[in-house]
């Protein structure tokens, strides 16, 4: 697929630059997508978030409850009465069936009656309050009545920082004020200039996907923190030739098991690992670095915490209406309602906060397929069809071209990535021609295949020879990512080395040969921690990666062939230029399904070539001929039967020299030793 056009954005003013009357008025027409500016803890007298004292309604003193007289009238955008000088922080948030709403935390006591909030009068779904005996670090909820007099105690859904722990270690999940205006020393100009200029559709990309919690543990089994992690797993991830660090969610989740992706505070970074600060530390850090900084999001669905997002007025707020669209049974979460104007500026608006406040440069949204489609998971009468009698979630097809459109308008670096289970069409095409406006898919279809051929026993891979070459058919139809997740490496699944069949060295052989197809297979490379060194248990959030298995030699072998493969990858074109183009591959044979081998070529766009030879099969090839375009020779790039790499060293010779005689349709050919489970990349002379 050829690099796509970018759609043109919708109008987003400057960070900082709107007045409330603004924010209000495109908040509710679902295109405010700097909400974050204007709902949440805002500390008056500091840095600020673009609201100044003439922006905040008078609502409270110390205790919340002041006499609300200005010093003059200001000409503010509520048109209400001002107080020059304010100090202190103003809370506001949106809950339109609320009978009553009262902030508590450290200022107050906790004390429900100590600080009411009023509604505004230009928009009586929206609650504010002005706390002047607030400050920076202050733990924080909201008392939600609703109009049966039930309270619950809420979490604010724009708080910025979250208290670390949860009930388990006496905490209240609160939330915590935090200015994210305070000054930062960024480092990386230059870094993100080079981000914005540069093609990514013909650029490397090879993703090192983490889990923070578990990538390492300190000895008594407590996490590392952002600044921690930025000195060791930043170099690990430079030094091993990664271009990109996609984490799984770092956004504020109360359940462990859920890896980050049941949410309850979104603009939060979660606590475990440290403070906002020390995560714009950890960001600017990779930039220096020339690494890419990924998030996972999901604004798919949330879960049904009472302190989160469910209910939250004491009605389906941002939860879907109906009850056949509110709810994923199979994960026990609800579903965002992308019909309504509000929720869609709270999501785009949190898309837009992590490029604008820490810098991200990309999203991997999860969970696409659950947003597309309305009988995603559901049974008959579970579904209702739309307005056009389909299965199709119109609305959140909408969200989906509306987020991509504006925030790849408004951040021309920053990546858009869909993990999109489907065979939905132009995932990766922009909104104008139909399509959803990502700039990557992950290639699920390739995942599938190609690890169900590496799980065949090799005796009988013959019949699965397609599942590798399939692919090749639908390559460039998207934009595609080839993933090996987390979620192929979980639930009883395997690790990625204990799915290679065979004694402990066939399985570490044929891993390497998996990885040299991954990395020679059009289209970029996303990988979970762990599997380049061959971790051989499943991964467990709830310990670190078994980093002792360097000890031995297999495990150090396979994590230097990785290395070596990566920066291999980066440095030759042709295996990333033309990733969006059929003239970036061609098979030399893609049929010899008797003898499990598999031969092609990859060009760059000035033509240099690779060619690649797989051998899947158990059996060793001492003379095997494969046919060429014309050269004098091939010199070999990588070998995974190396020694050093952990292999045999049956090739001992370095280039191959061109010789006539037709083969594959070529007038010439190279002949070259196949050992059983190697592969091999040769790299055109001249």
């Amino acid at each position: 697929m050829s690099a796509k056009k970018k759609s043109k954005p919708a109008f987003s003013p400057k960070a900082g630059t709107q007045s409330m009357a603004e924010h209000r008025f495109l908040f509710h027409k679902g295109r405010d997508y700097r909400a974050y500016e204007f709902l949440g803890a805002h500390i008056l007298g500091g840095s600020g978030v673009g609201l100044t004292p003439e922006d905040v309604n008078i609502r409270g003193t110390e205790t919340g409850q002041g006499d609300g007289q200005p010093s003059a009238p200001g000409a503010g955008s509520s048109g209400r009465p001002r107080r020059a000088g304010l100090s202190g922080v103003v809370f506001r948030v949106w809950a339109p069936r609320a009978a009553a709403v009262a902030l508590v935390g450290d200022f107050n006591s906790w004390d429900p009656s100590a600080s009411p909030m009023q509604r505004l009068d230009e928009d009586d779904s929206i609650w504010e309050v002005v706390q002047t005996d607030a400050k920076e670090g202050d733990l924080y909820k909201y008392v939600i009545t609703d109009d049966h007099g039930r309270q619950v105690y809420k979490a604010d859904p724009y708080a910025f920082s979250a208290e670390a722990g949860g009930p388990e270690d006496g905490h209240m999940r609160a939330s915590v004020v935090w200015d994210p205006c305070k000054p930062f020393r960024w480092n990386d100009l230059a870094w993100r200039r080079r981000r914005d200029s540069c093609n990514p559709y013909r650029s490397p990309m090879n993703i090192y996907e983490c889990h923070l919690g578990s990538w390492r543990r300190k000895e008594d089994g407590s996490f590392y923190s952002y600044r921690e992690l930025a000195g060791s797993l930043i170099p690990y991830v430079k030094r091993m030739g990664y271009t990109h660090l996609e984490l799984l969610p770092i956004m504020e989740y109360p359940y462990e098991g859920s890896w980050g992706y049941q949410i309850t505070g979104y603009y939060a970074v979660t606590s475990r690992y440290g403070t906002p600060e020390d995560f714009r530390y950890f960001v600017n850090k990779a930039h220096e670095a020339g690494i890419g900084v990924i998030l996972d999001w999901v604004p798919a669905h949330f879960p049904r915490d009472e302190h989160g997002l469910a209910s939250f007025d004491g009605y389906p707020l941002y939860e879907d209406s109906d009850p056949l669209k509110r709810e994923h049974k199979g994960w026990g979460t609800l579903a965002f309602d992308f019909g309504r104007p509000e929720v869609i500026s709270f999501l785009i608006s949190n898309a837009f906060f992590y490029c604008d406040v820490y810098h991200v440069d990309g999203l991997r949204v999860d969970a696409v397929a659950a947003m597309l489609y309305l009988d995603y998971d559901r049974g008959d009468g579970e579904w209702r069809p739309n307005r056009y009698g389909g299965n199709k979630n119109l609305e959140a097809i909408a969200f989906l071209q509306n987020m991509n459109r504006d925030v790849l308008g408004n951040y021309p670096g920053v990546l858009t990535i869909a993990e999109e289970s489907t065979a939905w069409p132009s995932v990766t095409r922009p909104p104008s021609v139909d399509g959803l406006g990502f700039n990557f898919k992950w290639n699920m279809g390739w995942m599938n295949d190609a690890l169900q051929y590496f799980q065949t026993d090799p005796l009988w891979r013959r019949g699965s020879h397609n599942k590798l070459t399939f692919s090749i058919t639908y390559a460039y139809s998207e934009n595609f990512i080839l993933p090996i997740s987390h979620d192929e490496v979980v639930h009883g699944k395997k690790s990625l080395l204990d799915k290679m069949p065979g004694e402990y060295e066939d399985k570490f052989a044929q891993l390497r040969v998996f990885y040299a197809y991954m990395f020679t297979h059009p289209g970029k490379k996303l990988t979970f921690m762990g599997a380049e060194f061959g971790q051989f248990i499943e991964w467990n959030e709830e310990r670190e990666l078994d980093w002792m298995l360097l000890d031995y030699e297999k495990h150090r072998k396979l994590q230097s062939f990785v290395r070596e493969l990566n920066h291999y990858y980066t440095d030759t074109d042709a295996l990333w230029e033309t990733d969006d183009t059929f003239d970036g591959f061609r098979w030399i044979d893609a049929d010899n399904a008797d003898d499990n081998v598999f031969t092609y070529m990859r060009f760059s766009r000035n033509q240099k070539t690779v060619l690649i030879a797989l051998n899947l099969s158990g059996k060793d090839f001492p003379e095997f001929d494969i046919g060429v375009p014309a050269a004098s020779a091939y010199w070999r790039a990588v070998d995974t039967d190396m020694k050093r790499n952990g292999g045999t060293g049956t090739r001992r010779k370095s280039v191959y020299h061109v010789a006539d005689g037709g083969c594959n349709g070529y007038a010439q050919h190279i002949t070259l030793p196949l050992p059983k489970f190697s592969a091999i990349i040769l790299e055109k002379e001249g």
